[in-house]
């Protein structure tokens, strides 16, 4: 069996475990296979990421970053677009095939143990995320690595990665998600996130709404933490338009950096960035020291975020974003006014049944001239119809298509009859996923970019 077969039976193996949607508060289990395999997520420091939208951008920035000073990094996110080794990044590159199915081979007969003493104890199996979880610590230790880009799976204080102690605790800005699950208030979700803050972490956040800020402030003060609120300890300068991206002006903790490149869009990106500098000043210097002019311009320059604002096609524009939350879709939208010069945008849409459809589709409908409903495939899909009706209750133009091929295929036709017209296609990270593999097949490259 190749590398290829061994890392996919791995992968086989976590699907059938319960699911990332079933969670519990019970890091502990998690920390128990690290234990018997004598703690790997102590041999490397770790910047540890929450929040509710930004954390896997602001996560790929802080780690080129860091990689850009000559470190050797890991990065751990989630979920994955095409493939689950996305979310185990060394040195910049998802991981190799093998070490994934060497690093599985080890751990699994602890596996095997605690799932026995789980059994005993009336307790379920470890899960899927849990694994994943263990796996990505197992083979970020057997790299090895310097640092540890950790980006949270659901929420913070139970999640599986806070088996982990930070060194520094990142917060993106915090809203209303996953409420079944995390509370269904900022104030109760911020408690939640704020339980990746160890004692005498540096934290650093976002601007957040004021009663998160002071959750995360009273969440410092109590474990000896210190903490850089974005406009207060460091702040987004000024941020223009510039060929593939923009460039940005940050003003750190320790130091300014002016006219930086950053080959993302939207003003959220930007801001993403001013946060994962603070972060990188924090973990280099105690927030004391400037990062080199040379090593934040290769940083910045470098870094990527697959999935989010991600141009796909060209004649016509297609732009493919993984918002899959009011919050998120917002920024989306704010960044397709300002980013790019269309009159109209027609949106390929697609969403879980257990987000927020009607609050995705309130948000984006706004720039949509026609939507072009259709449904991401997972069991947890809400139908094209459902996210169509929704739609038509916006009154915006709506066309129903099941299958992603089918509604892009329609969007860009749309597009390509009128000038000033380009396609988005948004709503959910699978949706996101599928239509970066579509751009890629060979039936699709006639006027698809890389």
């Amino acid at each position: 069996m190749n590398d290829r077969d061994r890392a996919d039976a791995v992968y086989a193996e976590l699907l059938k475990r319960q699911g990332e949607r079933w969670v519990q508060p019970r890091v502990e289990r998690t920390r128990r296979v690290l234990e018997l395999l004598d703690d790997p997520q102590r041999t490397y420091r770790v910047v540890h990421v929450t929040g509710t939208n930004g954390k896997t951008s602001t996560s790929r920035i802080i780690e080129s970053l860091v990689r850009a000073h000559g470190l050797r990094t890991g990065l751990f996110t989630s979920p994955h677009l095409e493939r689950f080794t996305e979310r185990i990044m060394i040195d910049g590159e998802p991981v190799a095939d093998g070490a994934v199915a060497d690093a599985w081979e080890e751990i699994s007969p602890f596996v095997d143990l605690v799932d026995a003493e789980l059994a005993a104890s009336g307790d379920a199996a470890l899960t899927f995320f849990e694994l994943l979880t263990v796996l990505a610590f197992v083979v970020c230790a057997d790299a090895p690595i310097d640092v540890l880009v950790l980006e949270v799976g659901m929420g913070g204080s139970w999640d599986s990665t806070n088996a982990a102690d930070g060194d520094v605790a990142v917060f993106a800005p915090i809203d209303l998600d996953h409420a079944d699950r995390l509370g269904d208030t900022i104030r109760e979700i911020a408690t939640v996130k704020s339980g990746i803050i160890k004692d005498g972490a540096a934290v650093v956040s976002a601007r957040q709404n004021a009663e998160a800020e002071q959750v995360l402030r009273d969440a410092a003060a109590a474990r000896g933490a210190t903490i850089a609120f974005e406009g207060e300890g460091f702040a987004l300068a000024a941020d223009r338009l510039a060929v593939g991206g923009q460039a940005i002006s940050v003003r750190g903790l320790a130091g300014t950096y002016e006219d930086e490149y950053l080959p993302m869009y939207g003003e959220h990106q930007a801001f993403n960035a001013a946060l994962a500098v603070a972060a990188v000043e924090s973990l280099i210097g105690g927030g004391q020291r400037a990062i080199a002019a040379d090593i934040v311009a290769q940083g910045l320059s470098e870094a990527t975020s697959p999935g989010r604002l991600q141009l796909v096609g060209i004649a016509p524009t297609v732009v493919v974003d993984a918002a899959h939350n009011p919050h998120g879709v917002r920024a989306l939208v704010q960044a397709l006014r300002t980013a790019f010069d269309f009159d109209e945008w027609g949106v390929v849409l697609g969403a879980l049944e257990d987000k927020d459809v009607r609050g995705i589709v309130s948000e984006i409908t706004p720039i949509a001239a026609h939507v072009f409903a259709t449904a991401p495939h997972s069991e947890r899909a809400a139908t094209a119809d459902a996210v169509a009706d929704i739609a038509e209750d916006r009154e915006v133009p709506v066309t129903v298509h099941d299958e992603l091929a089918d509604a892009a295929e329609a969007a860009r036709a749309w597009a390509a009859s009128a000038d000033r017209r380009a396609v988005v296609i948004a709503g959910s990270v699978v949706l996101a996923g599928e239509a970066l593999a579509l751009a890629t097949a060979e039936d699709w490259k006639a006027g698809w970019t890389e």
